[in-house]
């Protein structure tokens, strides 16, 4: 899918804070969040409150990074992830699917993160850990 960005001035208002455009995937940024030109934020993801996303870190499907949350090196969050609180995502790290980062939670290295898995606290995932929530009975799984 091809994603032109018209314009990357403020287009919607929530609650009192303003939105645009990513100029890199056409995602939208709140004006107290910071997003680096060199990260990607696809057309359905969103970043808002004071949460930061730098480097070449990429942000798409339904996912959402808020709160005062950082993702950045070359990490991944996609699907219909959340990343919150003062949760961190680096390296070359993943988090997918319907699962949430969220407290002092870190996913570094090449980590990934998935299915219905919740990371919070001071919890960290480090290496190559693949960390996967899985749903039973209609409960999300507690890591």
């Amino acid at each position: 899918m091809e994603v032109k960005v018209f314009t990357t001035k403020d287009v919607v208002e929530i609650d009192g804070v303003k939105y645009h455009h990513h100029e890199n995937g056409g995602g939208m940024v709140a004006e107290t969040a910071h997003v680096e030109d060199t990260a990607y934020i696809g057309p359905f993801a969103k970043v808002c409150g004071r949460a930061r996303v730098l480097g070449n870190s990429c942000i798409f499907g339904s996912a959402w990074i808020f709160d005062s949350a950082v993702v950045s090196g070359s990490a991944e969050v996609f699907s219909n992830a959340r990343v919150f609180g003062n949760a961190k995502v680096f390296g070359d790290s993943k988090v997918f699917g319907d699962s949430m980062v969220g407290g002092y939670a870190e996913v570094c290295d090449s980590a990934e993160v998935f299915g219905n898995a919740r990371l919070s606290g001071n919890m960290r995932v480090t290496g190559n850990t693949k960390l996967s929530g899985e749903k039973k009975k209609g409960v999300a799984a507690e890591v």
